[in-house]
């Protein structure tokens, strides 16, 4: 088996740990861009049966919202972890990916409170470092306006504008054809 081959191979007991287990499951890849549709379906069922199996696993709820979201499946990985962070609302990860899947779909306002909320459970450098780089990552982008519109105004008068110059263009082509 090559090497890229054996990352894939998922562990036994790595997605469905033990019930007194406080650390996350392994992940069975390194590199997510390295996993076939059909092997990223294949984790999330087995994550999504480990999490019925122990329903009060955060752990297990935010490997599932990573797992949607490499799926492209935005609604279904932010209900994971929501749920996950609903379980324990003092887990850093839960949160701190919370607060990721914002600053991905750009919604950067709000990944920025989620984010400074994922900060203050930090317990370790680690977890530090990570927050207050996503954190800098969050705060280049509003500087830079690379954000998701807030559509504050109303499209009314652009809209009448547009159909009252298609009119005025129909007509005049009537008129001069």
């Amino acid at each position: 088996m090559s090497t890229t081959t054996t990352a894939l191979q998922p562990r036994p007991g790595a997605l469905a740990p033990g019930l007194d287990s406080t650390r996350l499951p392994a992940i069975p890849w390194r590199d997510p861009h390295s996993v076939s549709p059909e092997k990223l379906a294949e984790v999330i069922a087995s994550l999504e049966e480990s999490c019925a199996l122990h329903p009060t696993n955060a752990d297990l709820r935010t490997c599932l919202g990573m797992a949607h979201a490499m799926n492209y499946d935005a609604y279904r990985s932010m209900d994971a972890l929501e749920s996950a962070r609903t379980l324990e609302p003092q887990n850093f990860f839960a949160q701190f990916k919370y607060a990721e899947l914002f600053y991905r779909l750009r919604a950067l306002e709000k990944a920025e409170a989620e984010t400074l909320h994922a900060l203050h459970l930090a317990a370790t450098g680690w977890e530090l470092a990570q927050a207050r780089h996503q954190l800098s990552e969050i705060r280049r982008l509003r500087r830079e306006g690379t954000q998701r519109p807030a559509w504050t105004k109303s499209l009314k008068v652009p809209a009448l504008g547009l159909g009252l110059i298609m009119m005025v263009v129909t007509v005049l082509y009537m008129v001069f054809r």
